[in-house]
């Protein structure tokens, strides 16, 4: 990146997605828990992968900043850790909402914002 993205809606949406993808890898593995316990064991392991992808999302999220504190105004779900079904439901109304409406939104904004690089990683996480 060549021009700076302090203070740009940009670095606000970076910040908000590291903290999204970050929550999601441990509700993840609270999930994979209670699956486990069910007796899902293949369903906890896919938990468990998604928990892995989420961290590596986050991680590329948080390479784009550059430091110094950023204050955000988000909304988080504050869900209950359920049954396996319900939390299958829960992760799947999550991951669609990602791909659907926020990392393109947040792309587009890059993408006017100059970012071009960070624009694709929204792009490529939303696939």
């Amino acid at each position: 990146m060549e021009k700076s993205i302090k203070g740009t809606q940009t670095e606000q949406n970076l910040l908000k997605s590291f903290a999204g993808e970050s929550q999601a890898r441990n509700r993840y593995e609270f999930f994979a828990k209670v699956a486990r316990k069910e007796g899902y064991e293949q369903i906890a392991d896919i938990f468990m992968e998604t928990a892995r992808q989420e961290k590596e999302h986050a991680k590329r999220f948080f390479k784009f900043l550059e430091g110094g504190m950023v204050e955000i105004t988000a909304m988080y779900p504050a869900g209950v850790i359920a049954t396996t079904a319900e939390n299958l439901l829960a992760a799947a109304e999550g991951e669609n909402e990602e791909w659907t409406d926020l990392y393109p939104h947040f792309a587009q904004v890059a993408k006017e914002e100059g970012f071009k690089d960070v624009a694709i990683a929204f792009e490529y996480i939303a696939k």
